[in-house]
């Protein structure tokens, strides 16, 4: 596999910048680099993602899949301060890029994790996350296929995907695989759906 922000460990030199981004309400500087989800700038699903979904739960586990550098993460951790934010990544140097963030915010609820390194028995209460689709349907089903099933009764998973990048087809899987589920498109913005899955009470 060539080096993509889906790399382990990715090979392109780190090239470590400052990004003043919209963050829980107001514009917070935070750390990015080369080598990680859109490593540039916040990219525009995950701020149609962070303006489209409700606040998230005040205490309880959190999850943020494909944290990237994390302003998913830290937009969570900022708005519920009394809970767990598990920020879930494969890619080191993002970790270590949640991490630093988290320091510059004051943050001390956020665990930057590779996905093997959560518990088996955690429970999410939510989860927010703006997938990798690139990594190719099989993985993403399978990621998916992995955490889904681990929100807590009544928790609602929230995913942003771009139309062109198959956010129809990726809904109607999703009401297929998780027919248990209430699975619907909860909001259309730009060029992004904004998909709810949520766990049976």
């Amino acid at each position: 596999m060539s080096d993509h922000y889906f790399s382990p460990d990715p090979a392109a030199p780190e090239s470590v910048r400052t990004l003043r981004v919209p963050i829980a309400g107001r514009e917070r500087e935070m750390v990015t680099a080369a080598g990680v989800f859109s490593g540039d700038r916040l990219d525009v699903g995950t701020a149609v993602l962070l303006d489209a979904v409700p606040a998230p739960p005040a205490t309880g586990e959190l999850l943020d899949l494909g944290c990237g550098w994390g302003p998913i993460a830290a937009t969570l951790a900022l708005r519920s301060p009394d809970a767990r934010v598990w920020a879930v990544d494969v890619n080191a140097r993002a970790l270590s890029l949640v991490e630093r963030n988290a320091e510059l915010l004051s943050l001390s609820n956020i665990v930057p994790s590779m996905p093997e390194r959560v518990p088996a028995d955690v429970r999410f209460d939510a989860i927010w996350s703006n997938p990798p689709i690139r990594i190719g349907k099989q993985q993403l089903h399978e990621l998916l296929e992995a955490w889904i099933p681990r929100l807590a009764p009544g928790a609602t998973a929230w995913l942003v995907v771009q139309k062109h990048l198959g956010a129809d087809s990726l809904l109607r899987w999703l009401q297929e695989r998780f027919a248990g589920f209430n699975v619907e498109r909860a909001d259309s913005r730009k060029t992004y759906r904004i998909i709810a899955v949520t766990a049976p009470d």
